[in-house]
């Protein structure tokens, strides 16, 4: 049974109904665009597009709970192919585009899909993995003539008059929905297996905590392989009949924010990173009247904030002072960021620096840090937006439970937790027992009031050599947060006698900076080698350690001449590090730091 919410999301038993149920709602809402605008589906027309490639994928055998593996980039055909192969009941999954052809025959292998849908740009790749795959009979080509078995266009025209409706209706709630890998880090990717019913469980809990408006707007921009983007830019936007604007490459979120002006945003810590250095870069080389009026601005404005965040009482003379400085100041640069429209700000998958959040919440961003993993379907603590306690994760979700083992391992249960891994039943046995408890493989601490505090990774603390236990994401978060010109941090110490860490600089913000201070438009291994750029990591290092205890403190660094980008040797696509590749990678320069 449907009810459908007159003021929010829509509440149905699978997505796939849902989306039915939002087409019907919102039929001349536009469903999902390009950023330029060149193509724009209402919900009516992507409900018609997706019926018929669902008609022609069930011309070549697909049936309910088959997988399809997806290999594209964030454009409007993948919403079209995803929401087709879910309208079967079948299970489509996606791909990373960074991943090589032995990975991609193997999360393909594991998933045993008969048929791929795979963008043009990533055939090659595809190709040499399909020597591996002898169960995948179809390889349907988008964007090319050639390569494949049959194009996404031909399979959309043969498809045309299926009844899409009668489909979708045969979908349950116990149905698989989706697959996510696992990013493999400390081994080959898992497939996690969501339901429709862990969807239509979060989405409840969001809508409880954050009632998301109706036919608002969102950006498609991280990988939809990743549980955030499909759980937070794609499922929930649709049955909010929102507006979805996709951008295929992450690089232009800045430029698209305010173009798109979001309702909901949500970005791995490194994109807000990158924000706040653009506007400090930018501050840089504005007129000096101006930049102390804003540094003025930003001090007075962090210091409400830290008496709010203590529970002291904020003077009426500071409140009234900040308030007319958000009017004049915060406002007009929220509206330069795209941030004006905001109802919900999050931020996850790793830990983000105190300054950040303090930073955005002082210009009237009110970023709340989220915690939850695949295995949680995306959702596992949530924080209304006047409620957020900085250096916490939120509380848990309504209905959901939050324990920690002896220890400290964090455990949750909830109608969100996956089903299963596939093909996999020892290890779910290991994550899921008997009475329903995942073990996250996070370790934390949580206060008296219930807000959840995520220590670090169980398998990534480090140990030293006295036996001391350290969380290195702890550490790499206060050096970041004391020095806009790092960008990546990878701090080493396991077994060691002291902390060491490997430091790539931040290409936008270290040239802005350099050029502020004439040092020329040098590249980013030349920058990484001047002894005024060493100093002033120095300096930030050293701020750095000045928040942390005498034995978490870095005594050395090194200054790498080179950028880390998502899904290279270093960083998995979601720009997590990958820390052992890390230290096999760099094994000289750390040794180097110890001799």
């Amino acid at each position: 049974m449907t009810a459908h919410m007159a003021d929010g999301m829509i509440e149905s038993r699978t997505f796939a109904r849902g989306f039915r149920d939002a087409v019907a709602a919102s039929p001349d809402v536009t469903a999902v665009r390009t950023l330029d605008g060149t193509v724009r589906l209402t919900y009516r027309e992507l409900q018609a597009r997706a019926d018929a490639v669902a008609g022609g994928l069930a011309r070549l055998g697909v049936a309910k709970g088959d997988a399809i593996a997806l290999m594209l980039t964030n454009r409007p055909d993948f919403h079209v192919a995803d929401i087709a192969a879910t309208t079967l009941g079948a299970v489509p999954f996606s791909i990373y585009q960074t991943l090589s052809a032995e990975q991609i025959a193997y999360v393909v292998g594991d998933s045993g899909a008969r048929i791929a849908i795979v963008e043009a740009a990533f055939l090659e790749t595809f190709l040499a993995a399909r020597a591996d795959l002898e169960a995948l009979e179809h390889l349907i080509v988008l964007g090319a003539d050639a390569g494949g078995d049959l194009t996404f266009e031909a399979l959309e025209e043969s498809g045309r008059g299926f009844d899409g409706e009668a489909a979708a209706n045969d979908v349950s709630e116990g149905d698989l929905l989706t697959l996510i890998y696992t990013s493999g880090t400390t081994g080959p990717p898992k497939g996690v297996q969501l339901t429709h019913a862990n969807l239509r469980a979060v989405a409840g809990m969001l809508n409880s905590v954050v009632r998301l408006p109706p036919n608002g707007r969102v950006i498609s921009w991280l990988p939809s392989a990743h549980i955030a983007e499909r759980a937070l830019n794609y499922y929930i936007p649709i049955l909010c009949r929102s507006t979805i604007t996709t951008i295929p490459d992450p690089r232009q979120i800045a430029a698209a924010l305010p173009e798109v002006r979001p309702d909901f945003f949500f970005a791995v810590p490194r994109i807000w990173e990158k924000l706040k250095a653009g506007l400090e870069a930018r501050l840089a080389s504005a007129p000096e009247e101006q930049r102390k009026g804003m540094q003025s601005a930003l001090t007075i404005a962090i210091e409400k904030l830290r008496l709010e965040q203590s529970g002291a009482p904020v003077p009426e003379e500071l409140a009234a002072r900040v308030a007319e400085i958000d009017a004049s100041t915060f406002a007009p640069l929220r509206q330069m960021l795209g941030f004006d429209k905001l109802a919900l700000a999050s931020v996850g998958a790793a830990p983000t620096p105190r300054d950040v959040l303090e930073f955005f919440h002082a210009i009237g961003v009110k970023l709340a840090e989220g915690w939850g993993m695949s295995e949680t379907t995306a959702l596992g603590t949530l924080s209304h937006p006047d409620e957020i306690r900085i250096g916490t994760v939120g509380k848990p979700a309504p209905g959901l439970e939050i324990k920690l083992a002896e220890d400290g391992e964090v455990l949750i249960r909830g109608a969100n937790i996956m089903q299963s891994y596939r093909n996999l039943p020892e290890k779910t046995a290991e994550t899921i027992d008997a009475d329903g408890w995942l073990a996250t493989g996070d370790v934390g601490e949580i206060d008296d009031d219930g807000y959840l505090k995520i220590v670090d990774r169980k398998k990534e603390l480090i140990i030293n050599a006295a036996g001391k236990n350290m969380s290195p994401a702890n550490i790499e978060s206060a050096l970041k947060g004391a020095c806009p010109l790092i960008g990546q941090a990878c701090v080493i110490g396991d077994r060691r006698p002291y902390n060491t860490a490997l430091l790539v600089l931040d290409p936008d913000y270290t040239q802005a900076w350099a050029k502020e201070r004439g040092l020329g438009d040098e590249s980013l291994a030349a920058l990484a080698a001047d002894e005024r750029v060493r100093a002033a990591v120095q300096e930030g290092v050293d701020a750095g350690n000045a928040r942390l205890s005498r034995v978490e403190q870095v005594k050395k660094f090194t200054l790498l001449p080179t950028d880390w980008l998502p899904g290279g040797d270093e960083l998995t696509p979601t720009m997590k590090l990958k820390r052992k590749p890390i230290a096999e990678k760099y094994a000289d320069q750390i040794e180097a730091m110890y001799g």
